[in-house]
């Protein structure tokens, strides 16, 4: 198996609102962050996972349209969910879906969980953070650094199930043999810096090792504080 899932409450969330799922014969990968009081958040990323599985059930060739659509329609009943239970009123979640075709990896992305490629040795963040902090981050007015130490750096731009924005982005990136994905909640990447991200993704050279290295990265977070859940699935591109 080329992929492995792990998820964990960590130190200080009573209760997990996170969400993963793949599927590696259809070539799915997916991760939820729900947010809402009284466990809603963990209704919204349900729904939302529940909706990418049946995508990947349905088969057939990957596309942006695909995608979109899946997306907008999470979108939808998770809004619709909250008008019928009162109790999960304000619910939302992201959502960031990898899908494989051929030599590309179809991408959606709402919020600010997030896709990065291991290549060469070189990380990439292929998507881009819908929240308050990366809109200072692209503005110049704060760095990288004083975005992970933000008081206000949980605040998102974009969710699906919420009013405002919520349209995914919609991306083709190649993949190539020997790639390493990571798709994971911002319970990782806000605990620890890209560079220890990208230290465990290295450690990645078969599928042998996704378990070890999806394990560490989990310590890591939890070693930084575990202030948020952490959910990551990690996959190596193992064709030619």
């Amino acid at each position: 198996m080329a992929a492995a899932l792990r998820t964990h409450v960590g130190k200080v969330r009573k209760q997990n609102e996170d969400a993963a799922f793949f599927d590696e014969e259809q070539g799915v990968y997916a991760v939820a962050d729900g947010m809402g009081g009284h466990q809603a958040g963990e209704v919204a990323s349900a729904i939302a996972m529940d909706i990418i599985r049946k995508m990947a059930m349905t088969g057939g060739p990957a596309s942006s349209a695909k995608l979109k659509a899946a997306v907008e329609y999470a979108h939808k009943a998770i809004w619709r969910h909250a008008q019928e239970h009162p109790e999960c009123g304000g619910m939302g979640t992201t959502l960031s879906v990898m899908w494989r075709s051929g030599r590309y990896m179809y991408i959606a992305h709402v919020g600010d969980s997030r896709i990065y490629r291991l290549r060469g040795g070189q990380l990439e963040q292929i998507t881009q953070d819908h929240s308050l902090v990366e809109e200072l981050v692209r503005a110049g007015l704060i760095t990288p650094e004083q975005a992970r130490m933000h008081p206000r750096r949980n605040v998102i731009t974009r969710a699906l199930g919420t009013g405002g924005e919520n349209a995914p982005d919609l991306l083709a990136a190649d993949t190539q043999r020997g790639d390493v994905w990571l798709i994971c909640s911002d319970g990782l990447n806000s605990m620890i810096p890209d560079i220890m991200i990208k230290a465990e993704m290295q450690r990645v050279q078969s599928a042998a090792d996704l378990g070890a290295a999806a394990d560490a990265l989990i310590e890591r977070a939890l070693g930084a504080g575990g202030s948020d859940n952490v959910t990551l699935v990690l996959y190596l591109d193992e064709e030619a």
